[in-house]
């Protein structure tokens, strides 16, 4: 993307498994803002308090300031005429409201940076990342590492006990490493619920 052209908005969303680095990306395009002297302001949803409630906080902990919002509709109060950049942080936390607010901000000629997970721990898709995947005009996919194998991990195995997750299991739940670890298409389990 051409991030010096005016008056031209767009959707960018970076997406993966946990640990792949997408909060890790997103404090890069940040850095990269700062360079360039653009306005930005830094959203994430409240319910993700892992490492700080007023921070985007990457797992190796390099952070930035971030706006605690519990609905997606609090971004639009932040707005100014001059913010050139929003950046939104684990998307699949928020309402489907997020999609039409990224499309609204960037028809006005903003550029909109949204980061999230792709699928949840049973390896399907979050409703509200597989459609702004599909309105963004760019994407960048982000691959871990296996914890088993050390092949590109692509989803996001929950752990529960020291065993994987049962597939009737709340699909929301904020963890890091105590709850979550990177896995392959061939290594990532969810335990069918026979009892329901």
């Amino acid at each position: 993307m051409d991030y010096n052209e005016k008056n031209r908005g767009w959707i960018e969303v970076i997406a993966g498994p946990m640990f792949a680095g997408k909060s890790e990306e997103i404090l890069r395009r940040i850095r990269r803002l700062e360079y360039a002297k653009k306005k930005y302001l830094v959203f994430k949803p409240a319910i993700d308090n892992r490492y700080s409630k007023t921070e985007v906080v990457s797992h190796i902990k390099n952070k930035t300031k971030a706006i605690a919002i519990k609905d997606s509709s609090e971004i639009l109060k932040h707005i100014k005429y001059n913010t050139d950049v929003i950046i939104v942080d684990e998307a699949q936390f928020l309402d489907n409201g997020v999609v039409d607010i990224c499309e609204k901000l960037a028809t006005e000629g903003r550029r909109v940076i949204v980061g999230g997970l792709d699928m949840d721990f049973r390896g399907e898709p979050f409703p509200i990342m597989a459609e702004l995947l599909a309105r963004a005009e760019d994407v960048t996919k982000l691959t871990a590492i296996c914890v088993k194998c050390g092949a590109p991990a692509t989803r996001s195995q929950r752990i529960i006990n020291g065993k994987p997750a049962k597939y009737n299991d709340p699909v929301v739940v904020v963890g890091a490493f105590e709850t979550y670890e990177p896995r392959c298409r061939h290594c990532h389990e969810v335990i069918k619920d026979e009892s329901k």
